[in-house]
């Protein structure tokens, strides 16, 4: 994707995903501006020092402020939308506080994008979106079904919205793998079902997945890249072999496998060489798209436990022990047929 003199803005852009985001199109580009939003001005502070490229511009604000959204883009070609309250249970405790963030503040992002004539704006869901069983999902279910058919406020060749549905960034804040690290220290670590399962991605891929749907999509798309699933059981044993495991039970609004792409949304699907797209069924604003990639049988579901590609023990060890050494080397995930 060519980046010459183009303006990005990153909401929740001092998140895990956020600064790895920042840091690619800075390696890729630059982009003429990168507008990072966010509601920490230490965040921003640290972000600044620790990039320090003259192309970053930091905007302090808030999704649930639709006046400061259009502020901030004015003059803004792509829009990654990353802001969110993703905690499970803080989500639960404050399910007010979630609701104005995930799904009114989605709301607001569309409605300052159309206004401001921004082209194309990318939101991030997750595998909990998926029938969801916690509110958390439940908020990031109604962005992904409010970005799909908002396309229609944009009419014909106005701004573009899709979204990139992935599973948990491994070692991104709030994840097991730091909460392990941690607790190996004490020689117990804490699951919450032997059986779990769970999809794995890489935060650098994670970033580059979305540039790539960014410029990938035409509008109306749900893209899910094809990630290898792991045990968290065998995540456990990566981090601490010798650690004793204590099995706590599943806690509330907790799966014990998660879904990225169910039969229904297969029926209208299509299968790529490292994706999936789910097509919009109504996709009036663009009735000309093509129909590329694979059909998918019927039935069809993507599933962690029922994954042909399961990430292997001696990748998340070597990847364990980069985290543990403060290094940020990347793992290459490979393929291994179940």
């Amino acid at each position: 994707m060519n980046l010459d003199d183009t303006t990005f803005l990153v909401t929740g852009g001092t998140g895990s995903f956020g600064r790895e985001f920042a840091q690619l199109l800075l390696r890729a580009g630059p982009p003429k501006a990168v507008r990072i939003l966010s509601r920490d001005e230490l965040k921003q502070h640290d972000m600044g020092r620790q990039l320090a490229h003259p192309a970053l511009r930091f905007l302090l604000g808030d999704v649930r402020d639709v006046d400061r959204l259009r502020r901030a883009m004015e003059g803004v070609d792509f829009v990654i939308h990353a802001a969110a309250l993703k905690q499970v249970p803080a989500c639960e405790y404050n399910p007010f506080e979630a609701v104005k963030t995930n799904i009114l503040g989605a709301e607001n992002v569309m409605e300052a994008a159309i206004d401001c004539g921004v082209k194309k704006v990318v939101a991030l869901s997750t595998d909990k979106a998926v029938n969801p069983v916690n509110l958390y999902g439940a908020t990031k279910l109604c962005l992904e079904k409010i970005f799909i058919q908002g396309n229609s406020y944009g009419g014909q060749g106005g701004t573009r919205f899709s979204v990139v549905r992935y599973g948990n960034v491994v070692g991104s804040r709030g994840s097991v793998l730091p909460l392990f690290l941690l607790q190996r220290m004490k020689g117990v670590l804490t699951i919450t079902d032997r059986r779990m399962t769970r999809f794995w991605i890489t935060l650098d891929r994670a970033a580059q997945f979305v540039l790539e749907c960014l410029e990938r999509m035409k509008g109306g798309e749900i893209f899910v890249p094809k990630i290898p699933s792991m045990q968290v059981l065998d995540l456990a044993r990566s981090v601490a072999p010798e650690a004793q495991i204590s099995e706590v039970g599943v806690r509330p609004g907790e799966k014990l496998h998660e879904v990225l792409l169910t039969e229904d949304e297969a029926r209208h699907a299509r299968e790529f060489d490292s994706y999936f797209v789910v097509e919009p069924e109504f996709p009036w604003w663009n009735p000309e798209r093509t129909r590329e990639g694979r059909l998918l049988p019927d039935d069809f579901r993507y599933a962690s436990n029922t994954n042909e590609w399961w990430l292997k023990a001696e990748e998340m060890k070597t990847f364990v022990a980069s985290r543990a050494n403060g290094k940020s080397q990347n793992v290459e995930m490979e393929a291994r047929v179940t």
